[in-house]
């Protein structure tokens, strides 16, 4: 199979779908791989690494989108990109196309095969695709939490850690999974004062052993919630659902309990933010103002650390590449129903119940498409 790679063009996204050593890997089994020039200059990645890797570097996008079976990216394609894609080609990357009407439609038209990292499963429920992509961001929140607080980035100029005789800084993270436990653990390490809020028994207890007395649980209801943002510092939300919208649990009339210059980063951004006042940003410009609350919401923050979050991915994205390389796309996802549960568009029609539900498509089961 020819695959191909192209250089992301997202605002300030640095990483790239495969690492010389990922390349390497699909030469060895028999498949050409296409590199765009510069493609992994994000993370000190030469295209002389590529060559040696037994890849062809390629000038520009155009040719990757117009003869290679497969692509394989980071980010979701943006429009310029969209446009290039054809039917019957496999697009392997991040999608989270329940908050992107433009993107389902685009993907449709095009007749593309789209598999999404977000949603390809593994055991027990787990999202092993995107779980690494969830601890750099997780990780990556409370620093940026802890930045935007500062007074010069217009917060309230607090120090997350607190020093002797002055009390730490609150922190408030909703949502117990894998975003919110990173989140959690760094806050816990600065000295932060942290409160995690969920709905299920077991993750709060699960939270509560880790923990001990370094971080305080709360279940996750309204008034709970309420209570808890308006006396927060620093808000982190890392709610999911697994290739749905993120549901708006801080409201636009919270914001006016909180205390001026409090920090909402969300970490949802992505499925559309789980915060009622929540727009995506870029890192070029992450915050923006609201009733007196800094919002924080890049929708790519792993590709601030990019070289990072590039290893890490590819150590989760290649097995199933190399799967679907040679097997072909449909005897792949016959084979592994984990991988199966990634396929969100195919030829024309979306195969994700809640993508379809989302945007009001109509919905194809996966069987249905695998025959």
């Amino acid at each position: 199979m020819r695959i191909g790679c192209p250089k992301e063009i997202k605002n300030h996204e640095y990483r790239v779908g495969l690492t010389p050593e990922s390349a390497r890997e699909l030469v060895q089994h028999g498949h050409e791989v296409w590199i765009e020039a510069g493609a992994g200059s994000g993370i000190d990645a030469t295209d002389q690494q590529y060559r040696t890797a037994g890849a062809r570097i390629v000038e520009g996008p155009e040719a990757i989108f117009a003869e290679c079976e497969m692509v394989v990216k980071v980010k979701e394609p943006q429009a310029g990109e969209r446009a290039m894609l054809r039917e019957g080609q496999i697009l392997y990357t991040y999608l989270h196309l329940a908050p992107d009407p433009d993107q389902t439609r685009d993907l449709v038209d095009s007749g593309v095969t789209a598999i999404a990292y977000e949603t390809v499963t593994g055991p027990g429920g787990s999202l092993p695709l995107l779980k690494p992509m969830s601890q750099v961001a997780g990780r990556m929140s409370v620093q940026a939490g802890a930045t935007a607080l500062e007074k010069a980035q217009g917060g309230r100029g607090v120090l997350l850690g607190g020093v002797p005789g002055v009390l730490p800084g609150r922190v408030v993270v909703i949502g117990g999974g894998v975003v919110g436990f990173n989140a959690a653990q760094m806050a816990v390490g600065l000295g932060a004062d942290v409160t995690i809020l969920d709905r299920d028994p077991e993750v709060l207890e699960r939270l509560g052993i880790h923990f001990e007395s370094r971080a305080k649980t709360r279940f996750s209801n309204v008034a709970n919630l309420q209570d808890a943002v308006c006396g927060a510092d620093l808000v982190i939300g890392a709610v999911l659902i697994p290739g749905a919208a993120a549901p708006k649990l801080v409201t636009r009339e919270m914001l006016g309990d909180m205390q001026k210059g409090a920090v909402l980063v969300d970490v949802a951004i992505d499925q559309g933010g789980c915060f009622e006042t929540s727009r995506a940003t870029t890192h070029a410009d992450p915050t923006y103002v609201v009733d007196g609350v800094v919002h924080y919401c890049v929708a790519n923050m792993p590709g601030a650390v990019a070289r990072t979050s590039t290893y890490a991915l590819n150590n989760v994205t290649l097995p199933h590449a190399l799967r679907i390389a040679d097997l072909g796309w449909r005897e792949a996802l016959r084979a592994n129903p984990h991988l199966a549960a990634g396929l969100n568009v195919h030829a024309g029609e979306v195969v994700y119940e809640a993508v379809a539900q989302e945007l009001g498509y109509v919905f194809r089961p996966v069987g249905e498409v695998l025959g």
